[in-house]
């Protein structure tokens, strides 16, 4: 190698370890960076030749990205701060609806006034779902939505189901009735009502249930509508466990509602056929004879959206002001067949690249992706440990490279003078 190659050699070494030194200067400047990935630097010779004999040679560097590497979790006192536990990322969008889908781990999101989950200029997206959580469409890319927590600002649920445990006494005489506490439900709309439900024994083992028309939880006195369904009958076994319910499945219906609502139509339950889980009909022994019925619905008055909260599964509930809760949408965990090929953007932000593959999206917690926790963001992957030995090193290397210039310009001379 002559002197020209040796000086050849050190300038490429001097540049070498200022690109690593400026790698470490990126990563420590992102120690306290929500989600950052350190990467590393990736040093590799570079040597020509010429019949065997060593011309020339160096040294190059590259960055090597570590994306698959994974932060400590830490805990905030934020619900709509987010972190992957495990495998995957968090899709994301900018403003513009025609942008590329995004990846992150940078679960740092806030509700913006507008109501949406965002972190910095990129929206947090999801599936839509119905209110039980199974997502609306397509499980795909193409059916991403930028999260609305305030998708529905108010929210009131009619009465689906009506359930009804307790005891109706056996040795009550042929005839005698019972008429249980008010039973509340709701309409459409969000409104109270209450009707009642009268027990009536129409033979050994035998009962029939009907119901009132509903009145207006407000006076409890103005009807609100009419029961337009059939009495029930209930069937009892010689031990006391509940037979069978006539008709099979029973149905409460009331209609002509005051209020413009729909027509209710309500699933009765009464219990599982030969069990003994809800209704019963066992001997009264303290003489009472009284039925003693517990009857619980389902439904929602009118209630104000107050907040969201983010579920392990990915699930996003709104919650109201009348305790309900519902599922609005559901965010995905973006997987790769290479994470480390992804191409780094500002914002601890990645997008898709040929070397990373398309995304694959799935529900978190499965296909081995993570669950995501709330109230948890994940840390830095920058170690300041090693990043102080990578620029100790650094400084070192370039400092004895430097050398061979100090060497190569006193033989230089040595060489000028023996011409002379």
């Amino acid at each position: 190698m002559s002197l020209t190659g040796a000086v050849n050699s050190a300038v490429s070494a001097m540049k070498a370890q200022s690109a690593a030194l400026s790698i470490v200067s990126y990563n420590l400047a992102n120690v306290s960076t929500t989600g950052f990935k350190a990467s590393s630097s990736n040093f590799a010779s570079l040597l020509t030749s010429a019949s065997g004999e060593t011309v020339s040679g160096g040294v190059t560097v590259t960055s090597k990205s570590n994306v698959t590497a994974t932060g400590l979790l830490s805990s905030t006192d934020s619900a709509t701060d987010l972190a992957i536990d495990g495998d995957g990322f968090f899709c994301v969008q900018t403003a513009d609806t025609d942008s590329e889908v995004c990846y992150t781990r940078n679960g740092n999101f806030e509700v913006d006034t507008d109501g949406y989950l965002k972190n910095g200029d990129y929206y947090l997206l999801g599936w839509p779902t119905d209110t039980d959580g199974n997502v609306i469409g397509s499980s795909t890319t193409g059916n991403l939505e930028k999260i609305d927590t305030n998708a529905y600002a108010s929210y009131a649920a009619a009465t689906t189901t009506l359930d009804m445990a307790g005891n109706l006494p056996a040795n009550a005489e042929t005839g005698a009735s019972y008429t249980s506490d008010a039973i509340e439900v709701y309409d459409s709309l969000g409104t109270s009502m209450t009707l009642t439900a009268t027990w009536t024994k129409a033979a050994d083992n035998s009962w029939t249930v009907s119901f009132s028309d509903p009145l207006l939880s407000s006076d409890n006195a103005t009807s609100a509508g009419t029961v337009t369904s059939s009495s029930i009958t209930l069937t009892f076994n010689d031990d006391g466990s509940l037979a069978s319910t006539d008709p099979d499945p029973a149905t409460l219906t009331v209609g002509s509602l005051s209020t413009g609502a729909a027509d209710l139509s309500i699933d009765l339950d009464f219990g599982a056929d030969d069990s003994s889980d809800m209704m019963t009909q066992l001997s009264d022994d303290d003489g009472t004879l009284s039925a003693s019925i517990t009857p619980t619905a389902d439904g929602y008055a009118y209630g104000t959206y107050t907040g969201a909260t983010i579920e392990e599964d990915g699930t996003v509930k709104a919650s109201y002001s009348n305790g309900a809760s519902i599922a609005i949408y559901k965010v995905p965990v973006a997987t790769f067949a290479n994470p480390d090929g992804l191409t780094e953007l500002s914002g601890s932000i990645y997008g898709a690249s040929l070397d990373s593959s398309s995304a694959t999206l799935h529900t978190a917690g499965t296909d081995g992706t993570g669950y995501i926790d709330d109230y948890t963001l994940e840390s830095s992957t920058t170690d300041t440990n090693t990043e102080f030995s990578s620029m100790m090193s650094a400084q070192q290397a370039y400092s004895a490279a430097s050398q061979v210039f100090s060497t190569a310009n006193s033989m230089f001379d040595t060489l000028m003078q023996a011409i002379r």
